[in-house]
């Protein structure tokens, strides 16, 4: 690598982004040759400007400017840290707009969570993950898991990015069941149908344990929406017969229950988690809830590979895309 790439790496790692974007955000057609090249030097700081979300003409001498700074709102970020803020929205403003170029559909409506709720169970037995997904993009928001993270630390649960009146999701929460991003999926879709979003390009959605205080009311009302839609009601009334239980018993009784109610049993051993905090057993059922364990981004993406139409892209931003949501090694 010649020492002009070198620097303009430093820079970007310098700025809070992390190694993975950059190389994401590289350009294939670079070459150490173009180095003494000043329009190829030129048009690599363009390059990277566009993918990562960056101003390019402080980019030219070499420093890191945020385009979309500011523009987003940030939950659970008990830090204030302006660097990571500002690489996370700008970044996530640039995916979703690639994404909702790549996808054409008209604004969602706001859709009450028990009218969608019913919608959903018209077709599939139980509000899940995979029917969530399919609600999204039906109705013109596109979801994918981020595969490339803008942080080294990867502490984002979800984002949602709005443009021009239409929504895309990115998720990343990492799990190999499907329960728990199920219930962040069905969160941030009450933030579209809430409103949340107005005033601002993006909502983030940062990881609960960097901030143990109250929740926001709006995170208490996407909470209360995300588990109307999940379980038919705002409070679930969920009890066991003994304070004491094992992981594969309270799977058994997930499983049995979960078909009487139509609630989806990974969600309803979540939901006894919440209810009663005894967190370690209620996670360790998912293994005998579900038939295998796989990490849930791959269906996610692969159904997004399928819906997201990469010819409107540009080559480099399809390129770029495609890195985002299956890895740079991919």
């Amino acid at each position: 690598m010649t020492s002009e790439a070198k620097r303009l790496r430093q820079e970007l790692r310098g700025a809070g982004i992390s190694d993975s974007a950059i190389d994401a955000a590289w350009p294939s057609w670079w070459s150490d040759d173009l180095d003494g090249s000043p329009s190829g030097r030129t048009e690599l700081r363009f390059t990277l400007a566009r993918k990562l979300g960056l101003s390019p003409r402080p980019l030219l001498g070499e420093r890191v400017e945020f385009v979309w700074k500011d523009r987003a709102r940030f939950k659970h970020l008990a830090t204030k840290d302006q660097v990571r803020q500002d690489a996370l929205s700008s970044f996530g403003v640039t995916v979703g707009r690639l994404l909702l170029q790549a996808n054409q559909g008209g604004p969602p409506l706001n859709i009450d969570p028990l009218m969608l709720r019913n919608a959903v169970l018209k077709s599939s037995d139980y509000v899940d993950l995979r029917s969530l997904i399919t609600f999204g993009w039906a109705m013109g928001i596109p979801i994918i898991h981020l595969r490339v993270f803008p942080l080294e630390q990867k502490s984002m649960h979800a984002m949602v990015v709005e443009d021009k009146g239409r929504y895309a999701i990115l998720l990343g929460r990492d799990s190999n069941y499907p329960a728990p991003v199920a219930f962040t999926l069905a969160h941030e879709i009450g933030h579209v149908m809430l409103g949340h979003l107005t005033g601002s390009m993006a909502l983030v959605d940062m990881d609960e344990g960097e901030d143990k205080k109250t929740l926001d009311p709006q995170e208490a009302e996407a909470d209360e929406y995300a588990i109307t839609l999940l379980t038919g009601t705002p409070d679930p009334q969920i009890t066991t017969s003994t304070p004491s239980f094992t992981a594969r018993s309270l799977a058994n009784a997930a499983l049995e229950e979960g078909q009487r109610h139509r609630i989806e049993p990974g969600s309803l051993a979540l939901c006894l988690a919440h209810r009663t905090d005894q967190w370690p057993v209620s996670m360790a059922s998912l293994r005998y809830i579900y038939s295998t364990s796989k990490p849930v981004w791959q269906e996610v993406n692969m159904i997004a590979r399928n819906q997201l139409n990469f010819d409107v892209l540009t080559e480099e931003s399809a390129e770029f895309l495609q890195k985002v949501m299956f890895g740079t090694n991919d």
